[in-house]
Order: structure tokens, then sequence, then C-alpha cells
């Protein structure tokens, strides 16, 4: 790795580092203030839809992202500006439509995306989608203001730019608990609380904006004028890769709305599904840019060499650090659920109820780690494979398949009552996206076997199966830890619960992960002491 690119990795990594620190401690102030009640379980479907827009294109990686960095880095700056300008006039136009939209239809929209919501948590959550609709075209200008820099080199403020809006959620947040957080039982706090949070998210949103424009200036790639040219070859290439890359991605945001459908009718379980998978995305994030993204380029280098043996050995290597990483962190969430919600948002507002069901979505989202991560991995193994339609075509019958086992999950709801005979209730929801990922995987490793004859995929199945005999036997000597140790009950107690056990646990499955031979057990242990080295 060249000098340059290792500053721009250090830049990369220690900017989204900063942004994670950043929205952890944005969930510890939501939790502390609000809790599961009726200002955040309303703020989680307000917000659905213009988080689907800041996520979608205000995202890095996300398809405004991507576009603008592939035909930008091989433009020169006046084209650049140009382009810029055609690309910021035509998308802010179709997102002010959008966003006025989102303003006049927020009570209909709110009543199809929670239909089982109560008179107050709709209420709240009409008024901060109407807040927060003009999302949608910050959105769109932070997609195409990160992608312009990057392509430019610059680095630093699409990698702290969440941070900026973490920071500024919080200080509202801190202000309103320090007035507001002695009269939470007060007729109107849900209603104040719930405007603070939208009033926050949409400020950050602003100013992750207008942080870009100074650098956008100095790199003379932001003359913000009014310029309407479909024709250009720049604009129209651009627009070329927006379009089918926003729908592909969109894809996977119908899932969030199925969830919180289903979700609507059970008191507090968007609030509970947003902490539980706050606390199961950190790690996947780290791992995953640890574990995936390194093997990103190499896949695509064996795939145009059509060298199918080292390409089979590094397919199946990611798929092995996934399965280890994930079953053995897994085992950890599954068995020490409770002490870890208590520890990190036991405060303020977030009381034993709030604690009982964050963990037992917590479990729900352990078992499907092993299978999140591989999917995201075989998926990326099809791209590189020049196979984008298998993945599409999965996700479409996923999404069918979503629908139907929250149905039945949660007992099968309809106007005549439930149809079921059982009711998981909110980790039900969590449990079918589970299956539906596991599933996923399977279909993609046979479609795999299809494609690459040599996929010894028998092989691989049994060492997956060792990986899971050792994450039990880890995970039973965690439990047995947390549970019969007696641990101080505040909160040094629980940290040393939480540590002891999970450090415990992940020892004992690399010692078994190594004697039952998988090698790829080693090759993470070694990964991740060279991350703790570095650190």
């Amino acid at each position: 790795m060249t000098k340059s690119l290792k500053k721009i990795a250090l830049t990369v990594t220690l900017g989204t580092g900063l942004s994670k620190v950043g929205g952890l401690a944005r969930q510890l102030f939501i939790a502390g203030a609000f809790g599961v009640g009726a200002a955040y379980d309303a703020y989680n479907y307000a917000y659905v839809l213009p988080g689907f827009f800041l996520i979608l294109l205000g995202g890095i990686n996300g398809p405004f992202h991507n576009a603008i960095v592939t035909v930008l880095s091989r433009k020169g700056e006046e084209e650049s500006s140009y382009i810029l300008s055609a690309i910021y006039s035509l998308v802010s136009a179709s997102l002010i439509i959008i966003t006025l939209f989102l303003v006049f239809a927020a009570d209909p929209l709110i009543k199809i995306i929670g239909p089982g919501l109560n008179d107050e948590v709709h209420r709240i959550a009409v008024v901060q989608l109407q807040i927060m609709a003009p999302i949608a075209i910050f959105a769109g200008l932070i997609g195409i203001g990160f992608g312009s820099l990057n392509a430019r080199d610059s680095f630093l403020i699409p990698a702290i730019s969440p941070l900026i809006s973490s920071i500024v959620l919080m200080t509202l947040i801190g202000i309103f608990w320090i007035h507001e957080g002695s009269i939470l039982e007060s007729k109107d706090f849900a209603l104040k609380g719930g405007l603070i949070l939208a009033i926050g998210t949409i400020l950050g949103a602003l100013l992750q904006w207008l942080v870009q424009i100074p650098a956008l200036l100095n790199k003379r790639i932001g003359k913000f004028k009014l310029t309407w040219d479909w024709k250009h070859p720049g604009v129209k290439e651009v627009l070329k890769i927006i379009g089918p890359a926003t729908l592909s991605s969109g894809m996977l945001q119908i899932n969030v709305f199925t969830d919180l459908f289903f979700a609507s009718g059970i008191l507090g379980a968007a609030s509970g599904l947003s902490y539980a998978n706050f606390l199961i995305q950190a790690p996947l994030g780290l791992l995953s840019n640890a574990v995936i993204i390194p093997l990103l380029p190499t896949f695509a280098k064996l795939a145009s060499s059509k060298d199918q043996t080292l390409l089979i050995r590094r397919i199946r290597q990611g798929i092995m650090l996934s399965l280890a990483s994930m079953i053995s962190l897994g085992a950890v969430f599954i068995t020490l659920g409770s002490p870890i919600v208590a520890l990190f948002y036991a405060r303020g507002a977030f009381e034993s109820n709030a604690i009982n069901l964050v963990s037992g979505l917590l479990v729900a989202y352990g078992l499907g780690m092993p299978a999140y991560l591989c999917r995201d991995l075989l998926v990326r193994v099809f791209y590189a494979l020049g196979d984008g339609r298998t993945p599409f075509n999965l996700s479409v019958i996923g999404i069918g398949l979503n629908i139907i086992f929250d149905w039945i999950l949660v007992g099968g709801p309809t106007p005549w009552g439930p149809q079921m005979p059982f009711n998981f209730g909110a980790p039900g929801i969590v449990l079918a996206t589970v299956a539906i990922n596991f599933l996923t995987c399977g279909a993609l490793l046979l479609s795999l076997k299809s494609r690459i004859k040599q996929v010894p995929l028998i092989e691989w199945i049994l060492d997956g199966g060792k990986l899971l005999i050792a994450g039990s036997i880890s995970g039973l000597v965690a439990w047995t830890m947390s549970t019969f140790i007696e641990w101080p009950e505040d909160f040094l107690g629980l940290l040393s619960q939480v540590s002891f056990s999970a450090t415990t646990s992940l020892l004992i499955f690399g010692l078994i992960g190594s004697s039952i031979g998988v090698k790829e057990v080693q090759d993470l242990q070694t990964l991740l002491k060279k991350k703790i080295i570095r650190l």
C-alpha cells in the first residue's frame, strides 16, 4: 500500500471511528431521555422515510456517492463543476417535489407504515415526519457532495459528517433532559421530546451539507448555479449509474418498512428494535471492514483472471472468517443479552421493562449474525463474478418471504383476530429476518456451486458445523460465569460481568476453533492481534 493510500485509509478509519463513537453516545442520550416511550417510538416511524433517503442517497457508498465518484474521477475541474451543477439542479428539483409530498401526506403515510400505532404515537409521528421531510433534499445534496469530495481525494469531511449530526442531536437532547427530565410523566413530555428529536435530526442533516460547501469551493467544484442539462454526456453517465443502483439499494429498505408495519401493534417494539440493532451493527460494521472489504479487490481480480482454485480458496477464507467472527460474537450476545443491554442503556428513562424488551431482541439478533455477514460476503462474490441478477432476484423473493414470516411469527394478525396459536412478539420480527438471511445464504451457496463446480460445499458446511459447536460451548461458559458468579449490581459490577464473561467466551471459542482444525480461526486471531497492536 502506498504512503498516500495509507494516509487515506488512516483518515477514513479515524473519521469513521469517531462517527461510531458519536453514534453510540447519541443512542445513550436517547435511551436515557426517552427509553422505549412514545417520543422515540414515534420517531422510528417518522424517520423511516427521511432516513431512507439519507441512508440511500446521502450515505457513503450509496448510489449517489458511487455514481459521482465514478464519473468525476475521470473529469477535469471545469467539466466536473458543470456536471455537478447540473446534477444538483436536477436532483434538487425532484427531491423538492418528494419533500412537499412527505409534508402534505404525512398522516396517511404514517398510517401505512404503522397501522397499529395508538393515537398519541401516531400524532407525534406525523408532526415529526413533517419537520424532517426536507431531509430528502439534504440527502441528495450530501450524497453528491460526498462523491465530489472523494473524487478529489478529500475524505475527512465525509468520514466525520455523521459525527456532526450526532453532536447536534445530543446537544438538544441534553438541554431538553436537563429542563424536562424531572417531569417524565407530564402530559406533553412525549410531544416535546418528539419535537426535539425531529428538530435535532433535521439540523444535523443541514449541517452535514453546509460543512461540505467550503471544501467544495476550495476544490473548485462548488459553483452552485441552476443548470438544466440532461443531455451532457457526463450528466447522462451519472444518471445512468444512479438509477439502477438506487433501485437495487432500495430493495434492502423495504424489509425495514415491513418490520415496522408489523411492529406497530406491539408497544415499544420500534424503539426496542432500534436499540438492539445498534448494538449489533457496531461490531458487524467493524468486522465487515476488517474481513470483507480487504477481500473484495481479490475476488474481482481472481474472477477476471479465471484462477478458480485460488478464487475458491479466498471465498472459503471469507466465509469461514465471517462465520468464526459472527458465531463467537453471537454466542456472547445470546448468553449475555440482559447484562449487555443494562450496561449500555440502563439509566434515566430506560427501566427494567425496556431492558427485558431489548435484551430479548438482542438474543434474536445474535442468532442471525453469522448469516448476516455471510450473505453480504456472498453477494459481493457474485458481483465480482459479474452476476448482479442472482442477488437481486433473491432480494425480491426475500421481501415476499419476510412479509409472510413476519405475519406468522407475530401471531398472524387479521381484522378477525390472530390466526396463529403462537406469538413471539417483537423478537418474532427479528427471527423472520434471521430466517430470510439463512435461506438467502443457502440459495447463494447453491448458486455458487452451480457456477463453480469445484466448490467443496459439503466440506464448508462441515467446518461451519464445527464452528457452531465451538460457539455453543463458549456461549455456555459465558452464561455459566454470568449466572452463577455473584456480580455487584452497580455499573462496575455490570462492566466486570460482561467483560470477564465475554472475554472468557471468546478465548474458549478461539482455542476450540483452532484445535478442531479450522485454519481461519487462527487467521482471525492473528488479524485481531494486529488490530490491537496498531491501536
